[in-house]
């Protein structure tokens, strides 16, 4: 999703100008003005709600956001907040503030903690990327039955009562990634897994998606193994190289969610001469590199930026206006990058 300082970077000017522009408040030269409308409009940009109503600098929202992981270790998490900084930058000439809680993937009762947290710091609205368990839905059916507003971003706990859901199709992925693996291998294809953490709606419906429509399309196609890594280097590095000695006629790999450092790193020791497919997801750093090297053949993006500010946008709507979502599934875009992408 594009912002006003993504804008002003490419005008060349400043972000302030891009807002006089939006705003019609004027002194700003013609051509100036029309350079930055034409960028918006290429970038299919609509000004933030909040630049065209002041009420709600009275309002003074405070929204919580609740994400997965550490920026350290998941890289794309860490795209994720970049993407929710620079709306809560944008939102807080407005008055509006974000605050950030880090919750581990496989922990509800910290995930609870930081709901709690967030509530007594007074939030008038939540974004959450949800661990998918009952404990977690329940906590956000009695936040939303009160009238809580609730957007889920990156997972969805589609019966919690939330207002919209911003993120990837995961279904839809998991079967793009089998017609991307089926381009790109010959033969009969023997298929190794290494699954993220069994709680994470993602992983296991890019799982689901990848094989139902294997099934389904490839018949040279056989799943021999799936291991779970938990999202952890070190459990994908010994996953895979227990796997590749014990099904040594694996000659694919796809790998559902973080840890792909940690799958190439094995397979670049057990069979460094034997070059193997292999197709991941997201443009981490790590994974940006090892697409380069040739060492991961695709990775299927998801536009993580997005995923984080989006979800303000919505609340903020609806909490400024009462506009609830025009769509309940907001689906971001899926894109393949191959090493010719970068």
């Amino acid at each position: 999703m594009s912002t006003m300082k993504e804008i002003a970077h490419l005008a060349g000017v400043s972000r302030g100008t891009v807002d006089r522009v939006f705003n019609n408040r004027g002194l700003v030269k013609p051509d100036t003005e029309k350079k930055i409308r034409e960028i918006a409009k290429s970038l299919n940009y609509s000004p933030n709600i909040a630049g065209k109503n002041l009420a709600v600098r009275k309002k003074k929202l405070k929204f919580g956001y609740v994400l997965f992981g550490d920026s350290d270790i998941n890289s794309f998490f860490a795209e994720v907040i970049r993407g929710i900084k620079d709306r809560a930058s944008e939102l807080s000439d407005f008055g509006v503030t974000v605050e950030i809680r880090i919750s581990p993937p496989d922990e509800p009762e910290w995930q609870l903690k930081c709901i709690d947290e967030l509530m007594q710091l007074g939030i008038s609205a939540l974004a959450i990327t949800p661990i998918t368990t009952a404990v977690i839905a329940d906590k956000l059916k009695k936040l939303t039955k009160t009238g809580f507003p609730v957007v889920t971003a990156n997972i969805d706990i589609a019966d919690c009562g939330r207002l919209a859901y911003v993120g990837s199709n995961y279904i839809k992925s998991g079967e793009i990634a089998a017609g991307l693996m089926h381009l790109i291998t010959k033969g009969e294809v023997n298929i190794g897994i290494i699954s993220g953490s069994p709680e994470i709606r993602c992983h296991y419906e890019r799982v689901a998606g990848f094989t139902e429509y294997s099934k389904k399309h490839y018949r040279n196609f056989s799943i021999i193994h799936e291991s779970k890594n938990n999202d952890s280097y070190d459990r994908s590095y010994s996953a895979t190289l227990e796997i590749l000695k014990s099904f040594p006629q694996i000659n694919a790999l796809y790998i559902t969610g973080a840890g792909s450092s940690g799958v190439c790193d094995a397979v670049l020791e057990y069979i460094p001469d034997r070059k193997i497919p292999i197709i991941c997801y997201d443009a981490t750093p790590l994974t940006c590199r090892l697409l380069k090297d040739g060492v991961i053949s695709a990775t299927i993006t998801q536009e993580p930026v997005k995923q984080g500010a989006m979800p303000l946008d919505i609340l903020l709507d609806y909490l400024n206006l009462g506009a609830v979502p025009k769509t309940e599934l907001n689906y971001t875009d899926i894109e393949i990058m191959i090493k010719e992408s970068l």
